[in-house]
């Protein structure tokens, strides 16, 4: 094991983050501010091949891991254009799709993940589930060759930019008569596929939806991969997913504790650099070790999950999502209390970010059900819910 990066991806984050900065964070909250999407920034990368690099290389890809996905992610958010649907879209859909899709599903959709010129959402998250994904109500039927598709899903990212949903429904099993899950591509124009934008108090370039699914008919192509191979399916997309946000609040706890430090070295109160006080600079050091600590866990969970460890990877996947939300909060509160006032201003760029890593606490997981996860299965507790 290795904890020093491929000469390979340190050119990779340097080239993606040369990329990102020329646009920055104005460009990213301008867009934002006026319920625009980051479309110059998405397609300039897809054109790179930053948005395909784990796309494998038949399909047009760049062949490489989630480690290295997770790398441009970062990256994004360090240089203060996050997208959220880099967490989703090439992460999540693209890998349960070249992992178990038909031939037919890579021949058509992988190419252009690879490319960025498509974008597709994930629908996991109902009113009425919550966490419990047991409980999903999104339920698939039989009729002759297709199936009919009915359900709602809330809280579903970038469906307004997207061509097709990622859709986490329920099938009925055959002998045993039980629900289990299935996922089916549902193009976003489908008859009967409804999405409606959800107000939030955020400031973000990528907007959250509820869908509303009834009598959607999906040809049998729609159905990912096997019946049978449902929940292998469902986790390949989770644990990529908590990967990704992991190093989506790393990115942004970069760009904040970049931020703050350069605050710290600049703006001087009684004849010297604030940052020459301790009060102010062992904070910073602080975030800057727990901020490593979180990057070598996601780094960790990469790994195992590009070397076929699902379960090794889970592990490590949620514990690097934890670590990853909690030193992004820690950051940009810190950065805003070295900036004292100024920290609230627009012209820092840091107050629009409070709500932004909060994020990282509830979803994909929430915080709490992380921890019930690390109780049950690295300590070996009881279960608790």
């Amino acid at each position: 094991m290795s904890f020093v990066e491929s000469e390979e991806r340190i050119a990779l984050r340097k080239a993606v983050g040369d990329l990102a900065r020329a646009y920055g964070h104005e460009y990213y909250v301008k867009v934002a501010r006026s319920g625009g999407h980051t479309s110059d920034l998405w397609n300039e990368a897809g054109r790179l091949g930053y948005l395909g690099v784990s796309v494998p290389e038949e399909y047009g890809g760049g062949g490489a891991g989630i480690g290295d996905l997770a790398a441009v992610c970062e990256e994004f958010c360090a240089a203060g254009t996050p997208m959220l649907l880099m967490v989703v879209s090439p992460a999540i859909c693209a890998t349960v799709i070249a992992r178990y899709g038909t031939d037919e599903q890579k021949r058509s959709w992988l190419p252009r993940f690879a490319t960025g010129e498509v974008r597709m959402s994930f629908a996991i998250t109902e009113p009425d589930a919550g966490s419990n994904s047991h409980r999903l109500k999104t339920t698939a039927r039989r009729d002759g060759a297709d199936w009919i598709l009915n359900g709602r899903k809330v809280f579903i990212s970038g469906v307004d930019e997207a061509d097709a949903v990622l859709v986490v429904g329920r099938t009925e099993d055959a002998k045993t008569g039980k629900l289990k899950p299935a996922l089916f591509i549902v193009p976003t124009g489908t008859p009967g596929f409804e999405y409606k934008q959800i107000d939030m108090d955020l400031v973000s370039a990528d907007k959250q939806f509820g869908l509303f699914l009834d009598d959607v008919r999906l040809p049998a192509e729609a159905l990912v991969g096997s019946e049978d191979a449902a929940l292998a399916q469902l986790f390949a997309g989770l644990n990529p997913e908590r990967i990704m946000g992991a190093s989506f609040s790393i990115g942004i706890a970069r760009y904040a504790l970049d931020k703050g430090v350069a605050y710290a070295k600049e703006r001087s109160v009684w004849g010297a650099p604030i940052g020459t006080h301790q009060g102010i600079a062992h904070p910073l050091a602080q975030v800057k070790i727990e901020l490593e600590l979180a990057k070598l866990m996601t780094q960790k969970a990469a790994a195992l999950y590009d070397s076929g460890d699902d379960f090794g990877a889970g592990e490590a996947a949620n514990m690097a999502k934890y670590a990853g939300a909690e030193v992004a909060i820690k950051a940009v509160d810190q950065a805003i209390q070295t900036h004292g006032g100024n920290g609230m201003a627009s012209e820092y760029g840091l107050g629009t970010l409070l709500g932004a890593v909060r994020v990282g606490r509830i979803a994909p997981v929430s915080r709490e059900m992380v921890l019930n996860f690390v109780a049950q299965h690295s300590l070996g507790l009881p279960k608790s819910y």
